[in-house]
């Protein structure tokens, strides 16, 4: 009985252990993988990161809008790339079981995805990027990680439990983080390498590994236990993943083909092409120099004679349709041999491949011939020539600003020589330019170091036989260089500008002499030379009344001499402004009359009290049509009450001439020649007159 009571009581504790396995019963589940899916997982997670770091390559060196397409393609690469690397690994996972997919929570995991990849890479775009970014970057870019991975677990519907290992979860979130900063490292150290880099290819292996080991620590982190009743030994599919994934994979790759045709065609044109005239640009002029390497090329560098004008006169509008009808012209001239470029604002450059100077002479020629036909634009008429600089020579890829500095200069010789002209580069053109260009840099410091100085040169009256006045010209005794003609250094002063403070100590200097003669019995009146220049600061008559009361010199020892040209600008403006400046006192002549614009029409309305015969009228005075034109000049100065005053007098026969015809205030050599302030007086003294 005994045995039968023990035996009854051990089948009753197995019934009852039977029981409870039966009804607490779980299987827990080892992780077993499909291998190939796992290897296309890796392969798809180094792809991805490759692309994106291509990709993000160009998102730092970008401007604009296409700053903003690199930026969400990179984005969406590196998003779905990991998205889709994670997908694939759950794939592999035989559960055992039947899975299937929460449609949006596995949407919104992808999300998380690509929203996190596009601010980790917005926040790591500068080019300089300090390491404090990249961390952040690398927090934001792991977390979105974590958040995909984990959201992508919970997507998941079976009949089973997910228990998480703390400390695995712990490691796979510290992977996710370390790949994210470690991926962002190689992004900001890589990004300027080309795009076929090994090291890219080797950082996206490392970057690509590292993913999949952050995905496959976090699946070993979770496991499921399932009913038995619930076990399956067959691999379920999600036909929603697997579309998904599948159609991930090639937004991908569709992606990442639109970047390249973007990179290739689109960029390339906005990179290479002018936008206004459809010409290549600088940057393809650079390429062709460099593809041109050694070998002898020839330039031809073309600026537009008189674009600005119209541009300032008509809008810019107008202009751009101008330089669009002009490079419409240039591009007819390319050939295979014959590239046609734009590289500034009306500059347009030629490189004409295994050329002579014969053939770019016939080349510029015909160049010239079709820009100088009138242009339809807008309903206006518009003219304009060109003129051009050659320069044949072999071409570096080191060097070929040499080159270019050589055609530059010859293009300004032609502009110098009266524009709509070819003008080819010489080695003397190349030294007079060196020359030009140390005295525009050493003009400032010339004034500075009082280097200027002034001389005077008499006007005579041959009626009365006494002396008239002196005129100031500004001379410059370089340190190194010596006398500089001012033939030479003022048109340099016209162009940049320099001729404003020039003139100023020009007149502040002749006032200044001017009242030191008084001193000395010299009671004669010193014309000064003034820039149209001058007359755009708008504050000429304010300066010449401040340097009258700073030497206290009466405004009728003051004559300020004015060219013809000036009356190119805003004849109005320039009549006012004269006109305050007689209110002054102080004379006005008109120098060089007869040689530029005709302003015998605006004579009658000028404020001004002389004009001065240029030269040109005293060369061949002998001649009975010049002796003509004089004497018009004469009746019509008389009859306006103005002085005449014969400049360039070389010979006694010129005196006796102009005197004969009624001229008797003269200037020239045959009185003397320029005199330095420290000679005026003994000059007088011998000439007996003050």
């Amino acid at each position: 009985m005994k045995y039968l009571d023990a035996l009854q009581h051990k089948s009753s504790e197995k019934i009852a252990s039977f029981r409870y396995y039966l009804e607490e019963m779980k299987v827990y589940m080892n992780n077993n993988y499909n291998i190939v899916l796992v290897t296309i997982s890796i392969l798809i997670a180094i792809v991805a990161s490759y692309s994106a770091l291509s990709i993000a390559a160009k998102i730092s060196n970008s401007m604009g809008r296409s700053k903003i397409f690199w930026l969400v393609a990179g984005s969406i690469v590196m998003g779905a790339g990991v998205w889709s690397m994670h997908f694939i690994g759950m794939l592999a996972h035989h559960s055992h079981g039947l899975v299937e997919y929460n449609v949006p929570i596995t949407i919104l995991s992808m999300i998380a995805s690509i929203v996190s990849s596009f601010l980790a890479f917005y926040i790591t775009m500068p080019k300089a990027i300090h390491w404090f970014k990249i961390a952040l970057g690398g927090i934001v870019m792991g977390s979105g990680i974590v958040a995909m991975h984990y959201l992508g677990m919970e997507a998941m519907i079976m009949d089973a439990e997910m228990v998480y290992d703390l400390n695995l979860v712990a490691l796979s979130v510290i992977i996710a983080l370390f790949t994210s900063y470690a991926a962002l490292f190689l992004f900001t150290k890589f990004r300027n390498h080309p795009s076929t880099s090994l090291l890219k290819w080797l950082s996206a292996v490392i970057m690509g590994i590292a993913i999949s080991g952050m995905h496959y620590t976090g699946m070993n982190a979770t496991t499921f236990h399932m009913a038995e009743g619930h076990m399956s030994h067959q691999q379920h599919l999600d036909l929603f993943l697997v579309f998904g994934v599948v159609t991930t994979i090639f937004v991908i790759i569709i992606v990442s083909w639109a970047a390249m045709f973007f990179d290739r065609y689109v960029l390339e044109k906005l990179a290479y092409q002018d936008n206004i005239t459809g010409l290549a640009n600088r940057n393809e002029m650079t390429r062709h120099f460099r593809k041109m390497s050694g070998e002898v090329i020839g330039v031809l560098y073309l600026d537009l004679d008189q674009f600005k004008a119209i541009n300032d006169t008509l809008g810019h509008e107008i202009g751009d349709l101008l330089l669009k009808e002009v490079g419409g012209i240039l591009r007819e001239f390319e050939t295979q041999q014959i590239h046609a470029y734009r590289i500034g604002g009306d500059e347009f450059l030629f490189i004409i491949d295994h050329s002579d100077i014969q053939e770019m002479e016939r080349i510029a020629d015909e160049i010239l011939g079709e820009i100088k036909q009138p242009f339809q634009i807008v309903n206006n008429e518009l003219y304009v020539t060109g003129s051009i600089g050659i320069a044949v020579d072999p071409v570096m890829e080191s060097d070929h600003s040499r080159l270019l500095r050589a055609a530059d200069t010859a293009m300004y010789t032609a502009k110098r020589n009266g524009k709509n002209r070819y003008c080819i580069y010489t080695e003397e053109m190349g030294v007079k330019e060196v020359r030009r260009m140390e005295l525009e840099k050493d003009l400032q410091r010339a004034l500075e170091d009082e280097q200027f100085f002034l001389e005077y040169q008499p006007k005579w009256n041959v009626k009365t036989d006494s002396l008239y006045g002196f005129e100031a010209l500004v001379r410059w005794e370089h340190p190194r260089l010596g006398l500089v003609s001012p033939g030479e250094f003022i048109p340099i002063t016209e162009e940049n500008g320099f001729i404003v403070p020039l003139t100023k100590w020009t007149l502040e200097k002749a006032c200044q002499q001017c009242q030191m003669w008084q001193q000395q019995g010299i009671n004669q009146p010193v014309s000064v030379n003034l820039s149209p220049r001058l007359f755009q600061t708008d504050t000429l008559s304010r300066l010449v009344e401040g340097v009258l009361d700073e030497f206290e010199l009466e405004p009728s020892y003051l004559e300020l001499e004015i060219t013809e040209s000036m009356m190119l600008h805003d004849v109005e403006d320039i009549v006012k402004q004269l006109t305050e400046l007689r209110q002054l006192g102080v004379r006005i002549s008109m120098d060089d009359f007869g040689t530029g614009y005709s302003s015998i029409g605006l004579l009658d309305t000028l404020p001004i009290n002389t004009v001065k015969l240029d030269r040109i009228f005293t060369k061949d005075i002998d001649k009975p049509s010049k002796q003509a034109i004089i004497q018009a000049i004469l009746i019509l100065a008389e009859s306006l009450g103005l002085d005449v005053i014969a400049e360039g007098v070389e010979l006694k026969q010129d005196i006796e001439h102009l005197t004969k015809l009624g001229c008797f205030v003269m200037q020239g050599f045959y009185y003397s020649k320029p005199i330095k302030f420290e000679s005026i007086e003994d000059w007088t003294i011998q000439m007996g007159s003050n």
